[in-house]
Order: structure tokens, then C-alpha cells, then sequence
């Protein structure tokens, strides 16, 4: 799953008494519908409206969003409130039962032009939620980038056909269902014309693309031709995959394409192999180290960050010290770490939990292994050069994903040559060299 934590973002720019505000939870895939959304919102002519776009990943996210929403009712009292994104898919009931809530619909529904007419937003029906296991079609809406004109970002999947114990967002999502390669293509060739300089290719399973489409292609084939027919591309991104699938033709692209980013988010989840047959995933900790080295002896310059989590149930202390372990075995950069909550109606639910303030303590102790990671990614980078693009406020964003802050004005989309001169947290300072238009 692309997944960041599930926090919450708003658009300043939004946030008018008499406009739509769009409050997104969760996912890079969840960003992009809040554009879908927010363009179908705008062309419909909707106003006075806020839409709340959840994610289900943890228990905790739904709880961030309930808040959210009493918070936003108490902001904009006369507001339409409009609650859509997984969790509001799996639980309609929960959101509808809440006084503050005036409309729910479902994950199918947000991406329809239709669903945001003021007249059918004020029709009076409070949920409006289609089983998600039916739908088979995949939105083909262009949006524009998320951050600036620097980067878009292309849905080619979504939906997740694997079931792993501890997770609902097959629930949310549906099974997985692939965009046609050659609209993928035209997708980023007009996003490239606007001016973008990078796109991410997002989605649920990204690496399961292309199995539900004549021929079964693989994610390798895509990338190959995305590179091949949009030669002005400089930059082109994956979100959030899944080892195991990595097909061979995306294992050469990494190593031969420059201007495939050299960067891998993994969802790896844990570093102890009980635990992984636990979880139901499809590869054991050997595969990921073994996956990582070989990466790397092909593209030196590659870095790795990757999803886990704390305290799944049955975890004992040594099962979770293979997954610090892990950090340093696979080389990781960045961490996403996620403090295992029971997800209602999954198998981990009814499996024996680990003490709630053991789980706190295993999170804490796996951010602080995954800051002296990034610290140690980021001094091997001191001293070097590297193209970044520009995004606003003067922060860059180099190919292996590292944020610096850039002694030079550029415009969003810029790239940017420049020397790394140190860090501070998590953020580069670097010194530009040339710019590029």
C-alpha cells in the first residue's frame, strides 16, 4: 500500500468560508483523488463545502479523522460536511451516525464529476457507498502536481487482490484493477508539456499493474515505455512497492534508466519471518536483504526506505529486534513505522496482542533507529553533487528522494545542480552549482 502516516493535510488555499476545503488523510493515492475531487467540486460549481477524505490504515487514523471532523464543524458551522476515502468506505454507518456529518460516499463515488452537483450533495440521501468489490473500472482523471509545478503524480492501479491479516484497505480499495498502459502514457506526456519535471506512478499495489490487462504485462513494461515515448520526462518516480513483485524488466529499468529515480520504497512490515507468515506476506526477511544487495551492486546510488510495524500481535522482544536489525541488513533510509492497531474483522484482530505500552516502546525505539539511519544516509551524501528538483519555498528534492534546502531561487520544477554541504533533522542544506531550466 502507498502509505504515509496518516496525517492530515489542508489546502490554505481552500480554507475560505465560501469555498470547498478538502482535508486529506493517509495515502499519496488519497492526495491525488483530493485533486480529482477538488477539480469535479470546482467544475460542478459546489461552494460552502468541506470534504473529508479518510484513510483506514490504523485505528488511529480513523480517530484522526472523527476529530477532525467535530473540529471543522465547529470552524464552519453553516458548511456542508461530505466524509469519502477508505474508512468511510469500510464503515459508512460509523460517520453517518456522526451529528456533524452530512453526506457520506464512497471511494467509487468521489472520483465521478457527477456525485459533486450542489443538487445531488443537498439531495437529502446521507450515504451513498457502492460495494467496491464490483467496480472494476480505474479513474483516468489528469491533475495537476501536488507540490508546485515541480511534480504530478499518475494513478495506474488501484485496489490490492493480496489479504494480508493485519489490513482493510482491500476493503476500502476493491480488488486491484490496472489503468491501460497507453493511457498511462498520454497521462504523463500532457503532464510533462504543462511543465512538470518528475512524476510518481501511485497506486494501492503499484507492482501488481498490468496483471488484470490483456497479456498480463508487467510494471517493468510500463516503466519501459513511459521512459521510451516521453523522451522530456526528466524524472520518473515509483511510490510504494512491493517487493516480491518486482518483475525483471523493472529490475534492468532501475539499473539501466538514469532517469528512474534511484529510490524504493518497500512494504516490508516486519524483519522476522514468524511474524511475516503471520502477517501473510509473501516474502521472508532473506528476500529483502537479498533484493536490496543486488539493487544496489547495479545502481550504487540507490537508496531504500520502507513501511513497518511495532508490536504485531505474538511479537516477542527477539522477534522484534530482526526488524531493527533489518534497518541496518537492507541499508534503509527512510522509515514509515506504524504501531500495530487491531484493524475490526482481520485476523490479527482475534491473534494474541502485544501489551499496548510494549507496542509504544518498539515504535519509539524503531523511529529512533530509523533517525540514525537517515542521519547516516545523509552524511554519505555530504561532499557530493546531485540534481534536485525545485519545489516551493526554495526546497529541492534530490533522485534518492532526500530533501535540501538550496542556496538559490529557482522556479518549482527547476532542476537544480548542487553540493551537499550537511543536514540538519531531516533536511539537506546544498549549495547550487547550475540550474537548469
Amino acid at each position: 500500500m502507498d502509505n504515509l502516516a496518516p496525517a492530515e493535510t489542508r489546502a490554505p488555499e481552500a480554507a475560505r468560508e465560501d469555498g470547498v476545503e478538502i482535508v486529506t488523510f493517509g495515502c499519496r493515492l488519497n492526495s491525488w483523488e483530493s485533486e480529482v475531487m477538488r477539480d469535479h467540486a470546482h467544475a460542478a460549481g459546489l461552494t460552502d463545502t468541506v470534504i473529508v477524505n479518510t484513510c483506514a490504515v490504523t485505528s488511529n487514523a480513523v480517530r484522526q479523522a472523527r476529530q477532525s471532523i467535530r473540529k471543522l464543524r465547529r470552524e464552519r458551522p453553516h458548511a456542508q460536511i461530505v466524509v469519502t476515502g477508505c474508512a468511510a468506505q469500510i464503515d459508512p454507518d460509523h460517520f453517518a451516525r456522526m451529528k456533524e456529518v452530512d453526506r457520506v460516499i464512497g471511494n467509487a463515488e468521489k472520483l465521478r464529476p457527477e456525485t459533486f452537483r450542489p443538487a445531488v450533495i443537498g439531495s437529502g440521501e446521507k450515504v451513498t457507498v457502492e460495494d467496491i468489490m464490483a467496480v472494476r473500472e480505474v479513474a483516468d482523471h489528469l491533475v495537476d502536481g501536488l507540490e508546485g509545478r515541480a511534480r504530478a503524480f499518475v494513478q495506474v492501479q488501484t485496489g490490492c487482490d493480496h489479504r494480508c491479516t493485519f489490513c482493510v484497505i482491500p476493503y476500502g480499495r476493491g480488488n486491484a484493477r490496472s489503468a491501460p498502459a497507453g493511457d498511462v502514457v498520454d497521462q504523463v506526456r500532457r503532464l510533462v508539456e504543462t511543465g512538470h519535471s518528475e512524476i510518481v506512478l501511485t497506486g494501492v499495489d503499484v507492482t501488481s499493474w498490468g496483471q488484470d490487462l490483456p497479456g498480463a504485462p508487467k510494471l517493468g513494461r510500463l516503466v519501459r515505455a513511459i521512459l521510451k515515448q516521453v523522451p522530456d520526462l526528466a524524472r520518473l518516480r515509483l511510490s510504494s512497492i512491493d517487493a516480491i513483485e518486482i518483475d525483471e524488466d523493472l529490475l534492468r529499468a532501475i539499473a539501466e534508466e538514469d532517469r528512474l529515480c534511484p529510490y524504493l520504497h518497500l512494504s516490508l512490515q516486519a524483519g522476522d519471518n514468524m511474524i511475516l507468515k503471520r502477517m501473510k506476506r509473501r516474502h521472508m526477511r532473506e528476500d529483502a536483504i537479498a533484493l536490496t544487495q543486488r539493487l544496489r551492486a547495479v545502481r550504487p546510488d540507490i537508496a531504500f526506505g520502507a513501511d513497518l510495524i511495532a508490536g504485531f500481535p505474538t511479537e516477542t522482544e527477539a522477534m522484534f529486534e530482526n526488524s531493527l536489525k533489518l534497518v541496518d541488513e537492507c541499508d534503509l533510509a527512510y522509515l514509515h513505522v506504524f504501531p500495530y492497531s487491531p484493524r475490526p474483522g482481520t485476523p490479527a484482530a482475534k491473534m494474541p496482542q502485544v501489551d499496548g505500552q510494549a507496542i509504544k516502546d518498539r515504535a519509539a525505539r524503531l523511529r529512533a533507529k530509523g533517525e540514525e539511519a537517515l542521519a547516516r544516509h545523509f552524511r554519505s551524501m555530504v561532499g557530493r553533487e546531485y540534481d534536485f528538483v525545485m519545489e516551493r519555498g526554495g526546497q529541492g528534492r534530490a533522485g534518492n528522494f532526500a530533501p535540501a534546502r538550496i542556496d538559490t531561487p529557482a522556479r518549482p520544477g527547476a532542476l537544480v545542480r548542487a553540493r551537499v554541504t550537511g543536514f540538519a533533522g531531516e533536511t539537506l542544506t546544498a549549495e547550487a552549482i547550475g540550474v537548469r531550466a
